[in-house]
């Protein structure tokens, strides 16, 4: 192996020892994806980043790491062509403020589920009774009054 390849794959090896880097080296085109990625995605947002942006990136898999926290499975949902609407959203839903934000802003959105999500909490309730086109104003109503 000569010297340049073996400096390469030590870059690699140290840059797959952190989410981060393991996602800005993989916009090296020489670098292994499923290395990267796989490094990537220890992290939501990075696995988030790593399917929006590396070429060859194995989504689901993205996905799957992403939909562990309530932001970046919204952002997956908005942000990335061919994914699991339905996967995104249960786990943005586990969050008031992004069952919102799914329901405004995601067009294969159930409204009726993420409405219901946001009974946890008061304002997001009402914002989204007031704001989000199909929103059940009656069920907020008599939630509201409980």
């Amino acid at each position: 192996m000569n010297n340049i390849l073996k400096e390469f794959l030590a870059k690699q090896e140290e840059a797959c020892r952190n989410p981060d880097t393991a996602y800005w080296f993989a916009k090296n085109e020489d670098a292994d994806i499923e290395k990267c990625q796989e490094a990537a995605c220890k992290d939501t947002y990075y696995a988030y980043c790593f399917a929006g942006d590396i070429k060859g990136a194995n989504t689901k898999k993205c996905q799957e790491v992403a939909c562990k926290c309530s932001d970046t499975a919204f952002l997956f949902a908005r942000d990335i062509k061919g994914t699991d609407i339905k996967k995104c959203q249960e786990a943005a839903c586990k969050n008031s403020a992004y069952a919102f934000l799914f329901a405004k802003y995601i067009k294969e959105a159930n409204i009726e589920y993420c409405q219901k999500a946001t009974y946890k909490n008061r304002y997001w309730a009402k914002r989204f009774a007031e704001e989000i086109p199909g929103a059940d104003k009656k069920k907020y109503l008599i939630y509201s009054l409980l």
